[in-house]
């Protein structure tokens, strides 16, 4: 069984805190992890490959510490998480009881996960790049920015086909053919050209 919260990005793993963690903890945490990080970066020769790897790496520490430490946005996004997996969750029962609401369910899902990956993956990881904090401690700029922009929307187009490949779509029921019906449309088809 595939892990049920696989593709709904959880900051709290990326920076390596508790769901309770103070804000000092989160700080503390980004800033060891970003230093190590960074020390990384400056030891490696770069390859193009390493250089898409570290960036998506600083902008999911830059977007946990901008969204973590501040308890109004660690909130909303912990909150819309939850309810997105709540929701995946009611899809799922819908499906397996035939409910007739299982085709808005999944219409809902399918807008909110979109939302949620947009918000949290790519712009909350662009903006985290513009704060002033994560500007010093990460060393972010524009071209970082510029290169990351890519990077970001295929890191959230990777979690969307994640979270895709475990949904409950409806099996498609593969044709009958009747092949002697078949034979005789094609002959009299290719007799009508003649």
């Amino acid at each position: 069984m595939t892990d049920p919260e696989a593709g709904y990005i959880n900051y709290f793993e990326i920076l390596g805190v508790a769901e309770d963690a103070k804000p000092g903890e989160v700080r503390k945490e980004y800033r060891a992890r970003m230093k190590r990080l960074v020390a990384d970066i400056a030891r490696l020769e770069i390859t193009e490959e390493r250089r898409s790897r570290f960036l998506l790496d600083m902008a999911k520490l830059n977007a946990a510490f901008y969204i973590l430490w501040k308890p109004e946005s660690r909130e909303a996004y912990w909150g819309e998480r939850q309810a997105l997996i709540e929701l995946e969750e009611r899809w799922r029962s819908a499906v397996r009881d035939n409910a007739s609401d299982t085709d808005s369910l999944r219409r809902d899902f399918d807008r909110r996960i979109r939302d949620f990956l947009a918000k949290y993956v790519e712009e909350s990881m662009l903006e985290a790049g513009r704060d002033k904090d994560c500007v010093e401690f990460s060393h972010w700029d524009v071209a970082h920015e510029r290169h990351a922009f890519r990077i970001l929307r295929y890191y959230r187009q990777t979690l969307y086909q994640q979270i895709l490949e475990r949904l409950p779509f409806v099996d498609v029921t593969p044709p009958r053919i009747d092949w002697d019906e078949r034979t005789k449309t094609v002959a009299a088809i290719l007799n009508e050209g003649r």
